[in-house]
């Protein structure tokens, strides 16, 4: 592919760089900017430099969020007797788009997979043990991808446990192997609704 500008060129380079998104599809959406005589252009960089400047991590469950607590943590209105664990922001959306949850969130960042290199220690862990101390927590809810590395998280994450709570995990709607995002809403929904016991008593 040759560019007759360098500018044109970076350009591309950078949005090729996105996920899922090849050289020629970069080509297209650089191009359909670069030909846009309105204020597309200068939108989308003003929204880029907010993500970079103005977007925060909520502190107590890891969501984004544009102020120290994200919205469903500071809404009183949820239940934070029950916190659903998640690996992802986009586990955390995908859940509220089924409206079949109302309580609040913490997301690990990821699962346990020495394959790849992720350890405990790399992922947010020690800060959900410590919330279980902090606050009294009635369910556990674990919506984390029924994969291999998924179980092995919530196994582990059982063990560290040693206070009284009820640990459930999502019902096997979701097939083995897939990833929760991408999941429809209505069995993803059904999931939360039909969640089963995973552990209730303290851990031995």
């Amino acid at each position: 592919m040759k560019f007759s500008s360098k500018t044109l060129e970076k350009a591309v380079e950078a949005v090729s760089a996105l996920p899922s998104i090849g050289k020629k599809s970069a080509l297209r959406l650089v191009l359909h900017l670069a030909a846009n005589k309105g204020d597309k252009k200068k939108r989308l960089v003003e929204a880029l430099e907010a993500l970079t400047n103005d977007l925060k991590t909520c502190q107590k469950c890891y969501n984004y969020s544009d102020t120290e607590l994200c919205d469903i943590c500071s809404d009183m209105v949820r239940n934070d007797k029950q916190i659903c664990v998640v690996e992802s922001v986009k586990d955390v959306m995908a859940i509220e788009s089924t409206q079949q949850y109302s309580g609040v969130y913490h997301i690990l960042g990821g699962v346990i997979s020495p394959l790849e290199g992720i350890g405990p220690e790399d992922l947010n862990i020690d800060s959900l043990i410590q919330r279980l101390k902090d606050e009294e927590i009635g369910e556990l809810i674990m919506a984390i991808s029924p994969t291999i590395e998924g179980d092995t998280t919530i196994y582990y994450i059982s063990k560290l446990i040693d206070t009284e709570i009820t640990i459930s995990t999502i019902a096997r709607g979701v097939s083995f192997g897939g990833e929760l995002e991408y999941a429809d809403e209505l069995t993803l929904g059904r999931s939360i609704h039909s969640r089963t016991v995973y552990n209730n008593s303290v851990s031995s």
